[in-house]
């Protein structure tokens, strides 16, 4: 089972059975713009950034699937109405090399098929395709004044850990001022020959208004 970390104090973070530890570097503002991770012992300095007043989630589990485990850290890096962006690290235990979490960009221009047309002044007809399966329904939208035939993303990306396994949601939104239509949640599968965690399993969950 996943062990995730709580802060110990003001100025580090560390893995539930403290296997890894975070400890803020160098200050830059309401930010900390760098960051040294110790794992069982072993020190490195990453120029990550996060806010400060957000505390990094921080994980030791075996998501590989090579009976080892990594360090996984996971900061917010924005917060606010209609926004909540994750940033994922997973780094090797035995060298603190950092193992690629395939982008939720990638993600997108490879796995999900998107289209939005307008019916009417208050409603859009969307459709989404991705592994194979379809989801079509229609959203409500008082005052329709923009123009997008695809949904947008960027504005939510979360992650977390369940079940050994890395996962992410990804909200899916129309308008200017997001309005998130739905969720794509991805469980991610390790691939020793890129050494890369890329999309496994994705689907589509709607918002409660089109369920």
């Amino acid at each position: 089972m996943a062990n995730e970390g709580t802060a110990q104090d003001t100025q580090s973070w560390s893995s539930e059975n403290k296997e890894v530890k975070l400890t803020p570097g160098k200050e830059e503002n309401s930010s900390y713009a760098s960051v040294t991770v110790e794992v069982n012992g072993m020190k490195k300095e990453f120029n990550w950034s996060f806010p400060k007043l957000e505390e990094p989630r921080v994980f030791y589990a075996d998501i590989t699937g090579d009976g080892k485990e990594e360090a996984v850290i996971i900061f917010n890096t924005g917060r606010g109405t209609g926004l909540s962006i994750d940033e994922i690290h997973v780094l090797n235990s035995k060298d603190l090399s950092e193992i690629k979490v395939q982008s939720y960009q990638e993600i997108v221009a490879d796995q999900i098929e998107t289209k939005v047309t307008r019916k009417n002044n208050e409603t859009l007809a969307i459709k989404v395709k991705s592994q194979g399966k379809e989801y079509q329904f229609d959203y409500h939208v008082p005052d329709l004044n923009f123009k997008q035939d695809k949904l947008s993303f960027g504005g939510v990306i979360n992650y977390g850990l369940e079940n050994q396994k890395i996962i992410s949601r990804l909200g899916a939104s129309v308008g200017v001022s997001p309005q998130y239509v739905g969720d794509f949640n991805v469980t991610y599968k390790f691939d020793p020959a890129k050494n890369e965690l890329i999309a496994d399993q994705i689907t589509f969950v709607p918002s409660a208004d089109n369920k």
